[in-house]
């Protein structure tokens, strides 16, 4: 099997890239999936959340409210450092267990690992291969707002919040430019999945 990391900023295009490999063979495995289901109701996660940030975090009914909480880490990145701290354990147990039931099934599978924080969660050091998906940060700024309708301000607040797209393309095996057209992008993907498939 081969362990592929693919990463890239908010709102690049990453989540396009995703599907388009497991159109071309590829396993994926989903760091947000991971991270929604870790911090779901009677899951630690969730508890060290409601410790850590107070339970004033939760709805009335104990699910996560994430706009409070995204409100409060997002303007605070130290908050937001202890929020992975809570989290990023638990999802990276989670991916061990996918990777080892997926080259289980298949010895030669290639695994997408799709995750944002990649790099800055340590992961990247876990893959074969790193390909990070990018974008300029008005097309961030633009989908962010019409995806999250959020304001131009919590947009660039929320791109800002991560590791400059520059310096993940220093450790990227492949970079993909998600402003491309999808044509354009399946060709790229098309091109990059038979090197990996090779290589699995």
């Amino acid at each position: 099997m081969l362990r592929v990391g693919l990463t890239g900023g908010i709102a690049t295009g990453k989540s396009t890239v995703s599907q388009l490999f497991v159109e071309c063979g590829a396993s994926l495995i989903d760091a947000d999936v991971l991270a929604r289901h870790a911090v779901s109701s009677g899951q630690p996660a969730l508890v060290g959340i409601a410790e850590t940030f107070g339970h004033q975090m939760l709805h009335p009914d104990g699910t996560l409210d994430r706009r409070r909480l995204g409100s409060l880490v997002f303007d605070h990145p130290d908050q937001l450092k202890r929020l992975n701290t809570i989290v990023h354990p638990y999802v990276s147990m989670a991916q061990e267990r996918a990777t080892q039931e997926i080259s289980e099934k298949d010895p030669h599978a290639v695994i997408m690992y799709d995750a944002a924080l990649l790099i800055e969660a340590g992961a990247h050091r876990r893959m074969d291969r790193i390909i990070v998906v990018t974008a300029d940060e008005g097309t961030q700024v633009r989908r962010l707002m019409q995806r999250n309708t959020l304001s131009e301000h919590d947009a660039l607040k929320r791109i800002r919040a991560q590791m400059p797209l520059a310096e993940k393309i220093k450790l990227a095996d492949y970079v993909i430019d998600g402003t491309a057209t999808r044509e354009h992008v399946r060709q790229d993907v098309k091109r990059i999945y038979e090197e990996l498939k090779r290589s699995a």
